[in-house]
C-alpha cells in the first residue's frame, strides 16, 4: 500500500523546517513560544473548544458491537461535498439500505490538520464527514491518523502544514505520543457517538531503516497510550490495531516467513514479527485490524487474480488464531494492482467486480467480520473506475455503480454473525458463498459458463456476479 490518495487537495503547502541537532535546545524554546497565539503563528479558523460535542450525535447501528460489518472508507474526494442533490442522493441510498459502516481519518484523506497549533483545533472537514455518516444512518469509525506537524518536527500554524506524502506519513515523535493521545481524546469527546477507533494507519513512519524492520515497540507504545486514554473517556469506546499491512512475497524470497505460505506467496517475516509483538504487548483490544492485498509486494497475482484471493482466507485464519478469535477487521483490501499513480483502471468493470467479490468471499471464509472498501471517488466527471457511485459535483451525480451493488448487498446478506452453509458446485471455475437463504456465485472465466449450484443449473456470463435465492 502506501501510495493511497492521502493529501487534502489544494491546501497550503510548505516545506518542513529541519532543525539541527546542535540547536535542539533552542528549537524546543522556539517551538514552545510559537505555539502561543500572538507569537507569529497563524491560528485563523481554529478554536480552543475542540472537545465540545459537535452537531447531533446519532444512535448508530453498532454502537455496542465490535463487529460492524462490510462498509467503505472515505478518501480524498467523497460524497459529503458537491451538489446538494447528489449528496442527498447518496445519503438517502445508504440510509435506505440500513447504513454502511464508514471510516474517516482525522488528518489527510479529505480532512485538514485537526490541531495545527497545540490546543487550537480545526475540525471543519471532519465535522462534515461525520455529519454525512450520521445522515446516512451509518456507523462511524475514526482512524486516528495522521499527526499534526508540530508533533513530528514540523512547524505549528495553519499556514505551515506540509501535505507532502513523506511529511503526512511521518509518525509523531516519541515525546509527542501523549500529545497524540490527547488529540484522540479530544476527537472522542467531540463525537460521542463514535465508538470505534483504529489507532494509526499501516505503521506509517514506524519503519526502522537502521535495522531493516518495523519499529513495533514504538507503535505499540503509541497504541497503548491511545487505548488507555480513550477508555478513560468512555469504557464503551472500542479500540483496535495494529492496522499493519499483511505483505506477501514470493515464497523463495529471503524475507519470506515460514509462519504462513501458500500458492499466493508467503507472509513477510518482518510483518509477522511486528504483529506478534503488538499482540503480545498490547494493553488491550476490542478488535484486531489488518490490511493488505491479494497480490505480492511486487504486484504479482499468484497464480492468478482469483486464486490469489485465497491469501485473504489464510491470513484471516492465522490472525484469528494469534489473537484468540478477536473480531477481525480488514481496514483495506485490494485485488487489483495499481499503477504508479495508485490508479486501478486496467481492468474492465465486470472483471474488477468479479475479483472484488471473490476477495470479499475469501475474507468471509477466513472469519473476517468487518471489512472496508477503499472507495476511489473522482472529484468530477462521469467515469469512475471501481467507485461506489458517480462523482457528486453535479446535481445528476451520486448515481450508484456496479461496485456499490456488490458491497452494499454483501453487507446486508453476510453481516456479522452470519452462519455460512456449504453448497455443491460442479465447476471449479465458479466460486460461491452461501447461507440458508442466499448464494453468491462468481464466474472466474472471461466467457460464459454453465454449472450446477446446489443442484440447480445456472448460466453465468463472463465474470458475472449473480445472487441466487435458496
Amino acid at each position: 500500500m502506501g501510495r493511497h490518495g492521502w493529501n487534502s487537495g489544494p491546501r497550503r503547502w510548505r516545506l518542513t523546517a529541519l532543525l539541527g541537532v546542535g540547536a535542539a535546545a533552542l528549537a524546543l524554546v522556539v517551538t514552545l513560544l510559537n505555539t502561543l497565539p500572538g507569537n507569529g503563528v497563524n491560528t485563523d479558523g481554529t478554536s480552543r473548544d475542540g472537545d465540545r460535542p459537535h452537531g447531533t450525535p446519532s444512535s448508530t447501528p453498532d454502537a455496542r458491537n465490535p463487529d460492524v460489518g462490510w462498509g467503505f472508507t472515505h478518501t480524498q474526494n467523497s460524497a459529503d461535498e458537491g451538489a446538494p442533490a447528489a449528496v442527498e442522493r447518496v445519503e438517502g441510498r445508504l440510509a435506505d439500505a440500513g447504513g454502511m459502516p464508514q471510516i474517516q481519518h482525522i488528518m489527510g484523506w479529505g480532512a485538514d490538520n485537526p490541531e495545527p497549533v497545540r490546543g487550537r483545533y480545526d475540525f471543519e472537514d471532519l465535522d462534515r464527514r461525520i455529519d454525512f455518516i450520521r445522515a446516512s444512518g451509518s456507523t462511524p469509525v475514526v482512524t486516528l491518523c495522521c499527526a499534526p506537524d508540530w508533533m513530528k518536527g514540523g512547524e505549528a500554524g495553519v499556514d505551515n502544514t506540509d501535505w507532502s506524502q513523506a511529511a503526512l506519513e511521518t509518525a509523531p515523535d516519541p515525546e509527542h505520543f501523549e500529545d497524540f493521545a490527547a488529540l484522540a481524546v479530544t476527537v472522542a469527546k467531540r463525537y460521542p457517538d463514535v465508538r470505534h477507533f483504529i489507532v494509526w494507519n499501516e505503521a506509517k513512519g514506524f519503519w526502522n531503516d537502521a535495522e531493516g524492520r518495523w519499529d513495533y515497540e514504538g507503535y505499540t507504545k503509541l497504541y497503548n497510550l491511545v487505548y488507555k486514554a480513550l477508555k478513560k473517556v468512555n469504557p464503551e469506546i472500542m479500540v483496535g490495531g495494529p492496522y499493519i499491512v499483511m505483505d506477501s512475497v514470493d515464497p523463495r524470497a529471503e524475507e519470506a516467513s515460514a509462519a504462513l505460505k501458500g500458492p499466493w506467496g508467503a507472509l513477510d517475516r518482518r510483518t509477522v514479527d511486528a504483529f506478534e509483538y503488538w499482540n503480545e504487548h498490547k494493553a488491550g483490544a476490542d478488535f484486531v485490524v489488518v490490511d493488505g492485498s491479494s497480490y505480492t509486494r511486487d504486484d504479482e497475482l499468484l497464480p492468478d487474480e482469483f486464486t490469489a484471493t485465497d491469501k485473504f482466507t489464510a491470513v484471516s485464519r492465522w490472525v484469528r488464531e494469534q489473537t484468540g478469535d478477536l473480531p477481525l477487521w480488514w481496514a483495506e483490501y485490494y485485488v487489483e494492482p495499481a499503477d504508479g499513480n495508485d490508479d486501478r483502471k486496467g481492468w474492465s468493470e465486470t472483471r474488477r467486480v468479479a475479483v472484488q467479490a471473490a476477495g470479499m468471499m475469501a475474507l468471509a471464509k477466513g472469519g473476517a467480520s468487518s471489512a472496508f472498501y477503499w472507495n476511489p471517488e473522482e472529484e468530477k466527471g462521469t467515469e469512475c473506475a471501481g467507485c461506489l457511485w458517480t462523482p457528486t459535483d453535479s446535481a445528476s451525480g451520486g448515481k450508484k455503480l456496479p461496485m456499490y451493488d456488490l458491497v452494499s448487498r454483501f453487507g446486508r446478506e453476510f453481516g456479522p454473525g452470519t452462519q455460512y452453509k456449504e453448497v455443491p458446485v460442479d465447476s471449479p471455475d465458479v466460486r460461491v458463498l452461501a447461507t440458508d437463504k442466499v448464494i453468491l456465485a462468481v464466474n472466474t472465466l472471461d466467457r460464459q459458463t454453465s454449472t450446477k449450484i446446489d443442484g440447480e443449473k445456472v448460466v453465468l456470463q463472463a465474470y458475472e456476479v449473480k445472487w441466487l435465492k435458496r
